[in-house]
């Protein structure tokens, strides 16, 4: 077999869980599979599953290859079907990453959607809190909330989302509303540390920006913990607009210093660049840039 084949029978196998289920799968004997794998590890100069009589599991490297392989043989399939004037319906298996909390509230029901839609796709969907490197993961699409750096990744922007200071009505009540910056310090501070880095509340004043150090009294790297302990009147905590757009509008929560608020964070879809972009990614833009400009 080459090695695209030993690629083909290495992703069968990590998706069905097993040799004999794979070899099923692939129509061919499980010596066969077994071989391939061996063939396959020999190349890489590593393992790719641990294997016991009862049990298989990917091992990290082969976790890592699983991504990048995935990725090619989806390359491969559209280069033929391109050369053989195969219409361009997306199909294969995509792989998207966001953050966990906008992954939760906005991107794991887009990717539903999308899957709906189009039958031929299967999908995974990475929620971390880390900008993860879209080739070397083996990423298709990254929804990214930030200022992009210069790189050779290509995007679509889809919208923005503004950093926020709130409170809970009656903790405001109890406590008082700030009126500038500098008054946060005689106040609770709930920090969620993915936008408190260094402990800093970063702000506009006079159309330049600034900062305040701040001292939490509590700390939290989940944003919604730190949200919730702000609804609960614990203190003043920093989102994005996106994480407490309900709550505002229900009035569990009621912004303080807008007027000090920094610019608003861009929202991009991100990719990697290189090559005749694949249906299954360029289906996906497209389905999800409308749904989040709408959505944002």
């Amino acid at each position: 077999m080459d090695r695209l084949r030993n690629m083909e029978v290495f992703v069968a196998v990590a998706e069905a869980g097993s040799l004999a289920a794979a070899a099923t799968r692939l129509r061919l004997s499980p010596p066969a599979v077994t071989r391939a794998i061996a063939a396959l590890e020999t190349h890489l100069g590593a393992r790719v599953f641990n294997r016991t009589t009862r049990h298989l599991s990917l091992t990290e490297p082969g976790r890592r290859f699983l991504h990048a392989a995935r990725r090619l043989l989806a390359d491969v399939d559209a280069a033929e079907k391109t050369a053989a004037g195969a219409a361009a319906t997306p199909s294969g298996h995509l792989t998207v990453t966001a953050s966990v909390t906008f992954g939760r509230s906005h991107v794991a029901a887009l990717v539903l959607d999308f899957l709906r839609a189009e039958p031929r796709v299967t999908a995974s969907l990475l929620l971390l809190d880390r900008v993860v490197n879209l080739v070397d993961e083996g990423i298709d699409v990254a929804v990214r909330i930030a200022h992009l750096p210069d790189s050779t990744l290509l995007a679509r922007r889809v919208g923005a989302v503004r950093r926020i200071l709130v409170a809970s009505p009656d903790y405001l009540v109890e406590r008082g509303v700030p009126a500038t910056p500098e008054d946060l310090k005689a106040h609770a501070i709930i920090a969620f540390t993915g936008l408190l880095p260094g402990r800093e509340w970063r702000f506009t004043a006079n159309g330049r920006a600034a900062a305040i150090a701040l001292t939490p009294r509590f700390e939290v790297n989940d944003a919604v913990s730190a949200i919730a302990g702000a609804e609960r009147g614990y203190g003043v905590t920093v989102a994005l607009s996106y994480m407490v757009a309900d709550a505002l509008a229900d009035g569990r929560l009621v912004p303080v210093l807008e007027a000090f608020a920094p610019p608003a964070v861009p929202v991009h879809l991100v990719y990697p660049q290189g090559g005749a972009m694949t249906a299954k990614v360029r289906g996906f833009l497209d389905f999800a840039t409308p749904r989040l400009r709408a959505a944002i």
